[in-house]
This record gives structure tokens, C-alpha cells and sequence, in this order.
């Protein structure tokens, strides 16, 4: 999981929530790597590491620790690019703030204290950045609200950005070669002192207006997302290989038996199934045993039923169950819940009927099957074959023809017969269970409750765990806010008086969000407006052409499926009764 983390890390160079960062880091190109470059990373690295570990298991007051950072490396970075256009400049500062932004030019420059000064760069610039929450830096931190503090999370949070730090370091080498050619070519070392100055306050306004959020949001947001679901796929089978190299001589003799079958699969052996104990209720079966599978093809899903990905794949899942089990395959659902509601076995009773899910499903509240597969993601696959061996994995969406291909094999070497080619399902998957439009899609996840929230933009700072009066104005492309008298908690807010309103600028097809009713399970009211009017055909299944709906279980609601053209629009929810609880907007 490290290495997964690692090239991640290394994979934001080419992401454009990168590009805001890259005008401070470039300041140290062409200047000694081990006196200048390299303490400027370590900053960054470190500030990174320590400061996304305490935002994922300290609470509301690291988020507002960071906050307070931000707005100093703010200043502290808006000194330094000023220092760096011009000494005329610098002076209309007051003495103390001209004397801070010599002294970090100075140092930055590698002049006396190099060493010094290209660490407290990068420390600034490490609380600057807020790299794309893309499904690695989301899998970390949902690790530690699965397992709680633990040094697994600042590791690979450390590794997330030691891998953005190596290709940081790759682009400041070649920028170095690059600016020495122009220095020796146009003596124009002034100029790109200058140009570097520009580009560095440029940077401080773009962060500090959110561009770095929004604006640059519209470059791409599927196509880093793709490329890191890929390298999950690509890693995952290494990791699990490595898993399945300490099984031990059980695997000899079953690798001998698989041989005296007529025909035998090349898919690899990857380590066994572990136990299915510690599930708190099975729906739809009696709890089953590692044993009592034995001679079966088993598909297991790790699923939980507010998740849009999950959402997404159930039809493939269901249409498999359905389709092969006369043929030996058996599907078993490993409901493990992201947030707490979900591990109300009525709430997920009445997500399984909901979903027309006839397949057992244990409720793994307790994550012990979770834990028992090293599982990481929802949803995730893994293909056992008839002697209990893992022998495929999958994890998120999409790869389903691979994903059938894989059950047809292992079905075909249990029956000791070549695997015949046959069609594959095609799952009528209609409202929130349709496919996503990659293509288009400009947002991404977003969270609600305090201790995962981003691109917050209501002037009021929140008041974690508290009543507060909000307000939001005109958010820009992927940012929201909250409008009238909310408590914001670690995983959801709560509206506490009538007619609040949550407001989302975005770029996709479809918007969905996780609601809960009141407590006492009252429904509540609700209008969505899109632009400021009714959304009209581009209404989602969970309300109608006017915009109204009603909360009546904590699940995730389709509010808009756009029609026609997909482009940059604003999502309002008001809703008309107080209790409320939003947690999440996921986008399709």
C-alpha cells in the first residue's frame, strides 16, 4: 500500500491542482540541490505528512490549526514573491514586513542560511497545498477512520508526498538546466528573478481566491481519477501476489490438484479465503463458513449502500448471482458501512430489498471480514475458486467483462471443462445504478461533516460540533457552502432551523447526495434548484420536474440527471423542516 501511495504521490505532476505550488518550488531551480532543493521537499514533505495525519484523526481543531497555517504561508509566500520583483517594491512595506521578506530572499537566494531558508519554503508551501483527493488520498485517510490513529496513516501519507516531492524534484532539475541555458544565453537572470517573483504572487492570488479548486478543476478531474484507479488495479494484484508468497505448502498440494483437473485455469492463485466469522446478522442466509463453500465458485462484495461506486456495480453483481448460480457461482455481499447509519441493519434490510439484492449479504459492522481480507476500497471483488483459493481481485468500478470472463473460468475449471465464450449481461442499470459519464465529469467526491470537508466557502468559519448561523454567496466550479443555522459535525451537519440551504457549484451529469431524516425519523422537505430555477427535465429519480422531494430514510438521493448539455452549474438544496443531515455530494 506504500508503493500505492508512493506513485500516487508521483503522479500529482501531472494533475492541475499541482500547478499553483509549482511557481515556488521552480524559485529554487538552478541552485545547489542538497543546499537548497532538497530541505525545501523535506519542508514540504513534512509539513504534508504532518498536517493531513492530524486533519484525519484530530478533529475539528486540526482543521482549524490548518486554516491558520494557510493564511500565514499566505503571507509569508506573498512577502517572498514581492522581494523577488523588485527592492522598490518591497519597500512600500512596513519595515517589519520588509525586513521579513529581505531576510527570506535572502535565504532563499542560497546566500548565508540556504539551508534555512529553502526549509521554511517549503514548509510554507506544504500548508498551501491540497493535492486532488483523488481514490488513493481518499483510501488513506477512510483507512484511518476505519482503524483509527495509527502510524500506518502518517506513512503513507508521508509516502503520498515524498512521491509528489520526487517528481517536484525531477521538474526543479530540468527547470535548473533550463534557466542556466537562458542565463548564459540572454544574461537574463534578472528578468527570471522577476518572472519568478510574478508567478509566485500569482500563485499566493490563485490560492487565495480558490482557483486552485475551481478554476483549474475544469482542466481535468476524470482523467488523473482514471489513472489512478488503473494503478489501484495494477498494485493491488502485486500486493496481493505478495500476499499469497506466505501460503505456505497447502498451496504445493493444491496447485497438484488443480493440474489432475482436465482443464486448469492460468488465472494465478493469490492466497485463500479467510474467515467469514464475525459478521453481526446475515440477510438472506444463515451465516455461511469458509467450509460449507467448498466446491463453490465465490464472488464476495464489499459493498455499503450509501456509496455512488457501489451503486454503480450492483446490477453486474446481481445479474452474475443470477446468471451462474445454477452453474455453482455463489455471491456473498460484505456490507461494511462508511458512516454510521449504515450500520442499522434495518436501514441496510431495506437497502437490500430496495436494491433487489436476493444474495447473502452479512452485515461486517464490526469490520472483522474487512480486516480478514486486508480489504481496503468499496467496492472490492475477489474471485475464490472451488478449492478456496483467491485467484481474482477488483477494486472500484468498471473491468466487468474481465470481472465475468473470470467466473466463467473458474466455473469451467471446477467443472474440469474448457471455458466456452459466451455473451455476457447487460444489466438494465436505470437512475443512480447507471454508469457515470467520465467523460464530463468535473467534480468529485465532497464531504460534509468537518473531519473530511474541502472547498468550504461560506465566510463564517465552521463551528465544529456547534449551532452557527452560515451564509454563502457565488461559489466557484467545485466549491459549496451552507446557508442559515447548521451544527457541523465530524461526519454530517445538521440543520437546526427551517429554510437552510446547501449550495454546490459543479461540472457533471448527475448529483447525488447522502441525507438522513431527523432523528425521530420524521421526513423532511425539500426543493432543489439548478441555476436558480426548477431543474425541470434535468430532475434525478428522487424528485420530480419542480424540484421537490422529501428525506424519508438516510440514504443517498439522485437529485440531477442532466438532459442535454453537461457545463459549469449551481446546485441548491433548501430545505423546508429542520433535522436534516447532509454527509456527502457524489457526482456522476
Amino acid at each position: 500500500m506504500i508503493a500505492i501511495a508512493f506513485l500516487a504521490g508521483v503522479l500529482t505532476i501531472l494533475s492541475p491542482c499541482i500547478l499553483p505550488v509549482l511557481p515556488f518550488v521552480f524559485t529554487r531551480a538552478g541552485q545547489p540541490f542538497t543546499r537548497s532543493v532538497l530541505p525545501m521537499l523535506l519542508g514540504l514533505v513534512t509539513t504534508f505528512a504532518l498536517v493531513a495525519s492530524l486533519t484525519a484523526v484530530g478533529g475539528a481543531w486540526a482543521v482549524q490549526a490548518n486554516e491558520i497555517g494557510r493564511f500565514a504561508a499566505l503571507v509569508l509566500l506573498a512577502a517572498f514573491g514581492i522581494a523577488l520583483l523588485s527592492p522598490r517594491i518591497a519597500a512600500f512595506f512596513s519595515r517589519p514586513a520588509v525586513a521579513l521578506g529581505d531576510r527570506l530572499a535572502r535565504r532563499t537566494d542560497g546566500e548565508q542560511h540556504g539551508f534555512g531558508g529553502s526549509l521554511l519554503l517549503g514548509v510554507a508551501t506544504g500548508l498551501l497545498w491540497t493535492p486532488c483527493a483523488g481514490p488513493i488520498l481518499g483510501l488513506v485517510l477512510t483507512g484511518a477512520a476505519l482503524n483509527g490513529a495509527n502510524v500506518q496513516t502518517t506513512l503513507l501519507l508521508a509516502a503520498y508526498a515524498v512521491g509528489a516531492a520526487f517528481s517536484l524534484a525531477l521538474a526543479v532539475m530540468a527547470g535548473g538546466k533550463v534557466f542556466a541555458a537562458l542565463k548564459r544565453s540572454l544574461g537574463a537572470g534578472e528578468r527570471i528573478r522577476q518572472g519568478l517573483g510574478v508567478a509566485v504572487v500569482a500563485g499566493v492570488a490563485m490560492i487565495a481566491l480558490g482557483l486552485d479548486t475551481g478554476l483549474l478543476a475544469r482542466l481535468s478531474y476524470s482523467s488523473t481519477t482514471s489513472i489512478e484507479q488503473r494503478l489501484l488495479s495494477t498494485i493491488g494484484d502485486a500486493e496481493a501476489q505478495a500476499v499469497a508468497s506466505g501460503i505456505g505448502s497447502d498451496a504445493v498440494t493444491l496447485v497438484a490438484q488443480a493440474q489432475a483437473n482436465s482443464y486448469r485455469s492460468s488465472l494465478p492463485i493469490r492466497g485463500h479465503i479467510p474467515s467469514l466469522e464475525g459478521a453481526v446478522a446475515w440477510i438472506n442466509s444463515e451465516p455461511l463458513t469458509v467450509e460449507q463453500l467448498r466446491g463453490k465458485v465465490v464472488l464476495v462484495d464489499f459493498w455499503t449502500y450509501s456509496c455512488i461506486n457501489c451503486t454503480r456495480t450492483i446490477p453486474y453483481v446481481r445479474a452474475w448471482a443470477e446468471r451462474y448460480a445454477d452453474q455453482g457461482l455463489v455471491v456473498i455481499g460484505v456490507h461494511a458501512p462508511e458512516f454510521a447509519f449504515e450500520k442499522r441493519i434495518g436501514n441496510v434490510r431495506r437497502a437490500v430489498r430496495d436494491r433487489e439484492i436476493t444474495y447473502p449479504v452479512a452485515v461486517d459492522n464490526d469490520y472483522r471480514i474487512w480486516r480478514a481480507f486486508r480489504n481496503r476500497f468499496w467496492p472490492a471483488h475477489y474471485f475464490i475458486d472451488a478449492q478456496g483459493r483467491i485467484r481474482h481481485e477488483h477494486f472500484g468500478e468498471g473491468g466487468y467483462e474481465r470481472s465475468e470472463r473470470v467466473i466463467q473460468e473458474l466455473l469451467a475449471e471446477a467443472a474440469g471443462a474448457r471455458r466456452e465464450d459466451v455473451t455476457l449481461v447487460t444489466p438494465d442499470a436505470r437512475g443512480a445504478e447507471a454508469p457515470p459519464d467520465l467523460r464530463r465529469l468535473r467534480s468529485g467526491e465532497t464531504y460534509i461533516g468537518f473531519s473530511r470537508a474541502s472547498n468550504f466557502v461560506s465566510p463564517e468559519r465552521v463551528a465544529a460540533d456547534r449551532p452557527q448561523d452560515y451564509t454563502v454567496g457565488n461559489p466557484r466550479l467545485n466549491q459549496w457552502g451552507l446557508s442559515g443555522n447548521w451544527t457541523v459535525g465530524s461526519e454530517h451537519a445538521t440543520l437546526n432551523q427551517p429554510g437552510g440551504a446547501i449550495t454546490y457549484r459543479f461540472s457533471a451529469r448527475d448529483v447525488h447526495v447522502v441525507l438522513g431524516p431527523a432523528e425521530d425519523g420524521r421526513p423532511i422537505r425539500f426543493q432543489v434548484m439548478i441555476d436558480g430555477r426548477a431543474p425541470g427535465r434535468d430532475h434525478g429519480t428522487d424528485i420530480d420536474a419542480e424540484g421537490n422531494g422529501r428525506v424519508t430514510a438516510p440514504r443517498l438521493y439522485q437529485l440531477i440527471r442532466q438532459a442535454d448539455e453537461v457545463r459549469d452549474r449551481t446546485f441548491e438544496i433548501r430545505f423546508f423542516d429542520a433535522g436534516v443531515e447532509a454527509f456527502s455530494f457524489t457526482f456522476g
